[in-house]
């Protein structure tokens, strides 16, 4: 592979940041599918995400059935796992942003209530808690100028680092992508496969540890290539 150092320095090096999340209770509780159902439509977008990707960064002390909290809620509180398993066919990587997200779910819980004669309650002890959360980044300091750094550094990420610049960054991007792909972008076209590559990848399904190990293998897999 030809050596671009010299033209990559003109560019801003990749600054690796870590985070962490703060979850904040947003004060609103339900207890049965109808206030739950109109919870969210009036719940803030950052709540919809908190229930969608936090559990990426909280502790879990076993393994969740559904992979995303509305979904156990409804398994767990309201014993409807035919809901359950309705929610967790929501995947958020489908809509262009949390309103579209927060139409989806609304639309499957209030055709579920349509289909009851009776309006399911959750016990006094299961209510479900609207939470969102707050991002506290930390910047590590560390820096990388050209991609190729960052082949045997990938897989020594932090998983904050990862949930940092592959999850979040999605988020909060315009382009709705991750930030090794905004910054691989903005220094040559050379990298447009493994830009296409890091895009395709759909994280909603992998820990944070196995998305490590996905985009540290797309890199050495590019690098690889394009050293041959």
């Amino acid at each position: 592979m030809e050596n671009n150092a010299g033209d990559l320095q003109s560019k801003s090096p990749f600054a690796v940041k870590d985070c962490a999340l703060i979850t904040i209770a947003t004060g609103i509780k339900v207890q049965n599918l109808k206030e739950f159902a109109a919870a969210l439509k009036d719940v803030p977008a950052g709540s919809i995400y908190y229930h969608f990707w936090g559990r990426l960064l909280r502790p879990l002390f076993d393994e969740p059935e559904y992979n995303n909290d509305f979904a156990s809620w409804a398994y767990r509180g309201l014993q409807d796992k035919f809901l359950a398993e309705q929610l967790s066919m929501v995947i958020p990587t489908d809509y262009v942003d949390m309103e579209g997200l927060r139409q989806e779910m609304v639309e499957v819980v209030e055709q579920r209530l349509d289909e009851f004669e009776y309006v399911p309650w959750s016990k006094a002890d299961q209510q479900f808690h609207f939470l969102k959360s707050q991002i506290v980044i930390f910047d590590t300091g560390i820096r990388y100028e050209n991609p190729i750094e960052l082949v045997p550094q990938i897989i020594n990420l932090s998983t904050g680092s990862i949930y940092y610049h592959f999850i979040d960054a999605r988020n909060r991007t315009d382009d709705r992508e991750d930030d090794f792909s905004s910054w691989l972008k903005g220094l040559s076209n050379e990298y447009d496969e493994l830009v296409k590559t890091l895009c395709s990848v759909d994280p909603y399904f992998s820990s944070l540890k196995e998305i490590r190990l996905i985009v540290s293998n797309i890199f050495q897999e590019f690098f690889g290539k394009v050293e041959q």
